[in-house]
């Protein structure tokens, strides 16, 4: 396979204020969604399974966002899409500061829902247009940023809670704030990006709506399938698991201790992989490790009845998450015609929320008919068939496969 990337041009973003806007918002997303559920029911006195409806929303908005982005970023000048999105985000989090009771947190949680979609969306989109570097190592680097926000935000909003629930809120907008006046200013070159590709249409030098190769459609398909399964059982980790571990004597500040671990070794291994692109020979290896790994993580579950044993199980989780997460981004990317990049990073975002959305129901439904083991069982074994269903896919379409750079 060629890597050869072309040269470097003036219409290109740098990647540096790409990976700023993306660490700001992250930042400012961490501040809102782990308080959601703690807020909802231990503030507002909502009930649990009311609170789920409310995260379907939150999902279901993000879904909308990320479908409605990626067909725009193909069509129009994503400049001014893009800001709207962050400028959006900001004014709701402001709102939110002043007005956060029921049923109106519901509103705006749905709102935050699309706009991250929207936002999300547009970014990865965005990152499809830079030439300088390998896609590979863009998409580690984004999901680095995601993941360094992730823990910077998390940290701080254990502390800030307590304090002033308004607080976090107007630091939540003021970081989207920080994004808007990076992507106003560092954004530009975008501009350029999108004359060039509306100049070729016209001209006749490219389609005007170039279909995806069947081959590197269904390669696609079998991606985006296993994204939405892998997220399908890895959103028990966020629900189900903080009740099972109660449930064996362990506090739950350990239980929100793993996810202090998960964003470390994220970073920790993005920062390797970013910095040594080639331990994985190419991105289909980086993505079966990755699925292989989460599949494994789940049977390790089985045995765990002690923190150390769950510790081990998310260290596994993390390590699947890491490398496959980014990379299946990075290959649809590679996968995709110019003029269609923003619908399928689009449907990347799609394919991971339905998965958010109906994960913890599907857990929930299994672990309540069957208990957690049974469950735990499902998972590893479902993940693991995509993989079954991953290898011999690609090994009867890669030689046909068209790549695009």
């Amino acid at each position: 396979m060629k890597l050869t990337h072309g040269p470097i041009k003036t219409d290109e973003i740098k990647l540096r204020w790409l990976i700023l806007g993306e660490l700001a918002a992250w930042i400012g997303s961490s501040f809102v969604w782990p308080l959601t559920s703690v807020y909802l029911n231990k503030q507002l006195h909502i009930s649990l399974s009311m609170i789920g409806v409310v995260l379907f929303f939150n999902c279901a908005g993000n879904i909308l966002g990320s479908m409605i982005a990626g067909r725009l970023y193909d069509r129009c000048n994503p400049y001014p899409l893009i800001l709207w999105g962050l400028g959006l985000s900001a004014v709701v989090l402001f709102i939110m500061a002043a007005f956060h009771g029921w049923p109106e947190y519901w509103i705006w949680l749905t709102i935050t829902g699309f706009l991250s979609g929207w936002d999300g969306t547009l970014i990865n989109s965005i990152a499809t247009s830079l030439k300088k570097y390998p896609s590979r190592y863009v998409f580690n680097v984004l999901y680095f940023s995601q993941n360094l926000g992730v823990v910077t935000g998390t940290l701080i909003v254990g502390y800030l809670y307590d304090y002033s629930i308004v607080l976090l809120f107007i630091i939540a907008g003021a970081l989207f704030v920080i994004a808007f006046i990076n992507a106003a200013i560092n954004y530009r070159p975008i501009i350029n990006f999108s004359k060039e590709r509306s100049n070729k249409e016209k001209s006749g030098e490219k389609q005007k709506a170039q279909p995806m190769p069947k081959r590197n459609f269904m390669m696609t398909i079998t991606f985006l399938t296993t994204l939405a399964v892998t997220w399908l059982m890895y959103m028990n980790w966020e629900s189900n698991l903080s009740v099972y571990m109660v449930s064996l004597g362990i506090p739950f500040h350990l239980y929100s201790l793993l996810w202090t671990l998960n964003a470390g070794v994220i970073v920790i291994v993005q920062g390797i992989l970013t910095r040594f692109p080639h331990i994985f020979k190419n991105l289909f290896h980086q993505i079966v490790f990755g699925i292989i790994m989460f599949s494994l993580s789940f049977v390790t579950l089985i045995f765990a009845k002690d923190f150390p044993h769950f510790a081990l199980s998310m260290f596994i989780l993390t390590l699947g998450e890491s490398t496959a997460f980014p990379a299946i981004p990075a290959y649809i990317n590679e996968l995709s015609p110019i003029t269609s990049k923003g619908k399928y990073q689009g449907a990347i975002m799609v394919a991971s929320g339905i998965g958010r959305a109906f994960g913890p129901l599907f857990g929930g439904m299994i672990i309540d008919h069957a208990g957690y083991i049974p469950f735990f069982t499902v998972a590893a074994v479902i993940i693991f068939l995509m993989v079954l269903l991953l290898i011999p896919m690609y090994e009867k379409l890669r030689k046909h496969l068209t790549i695009y750079k």
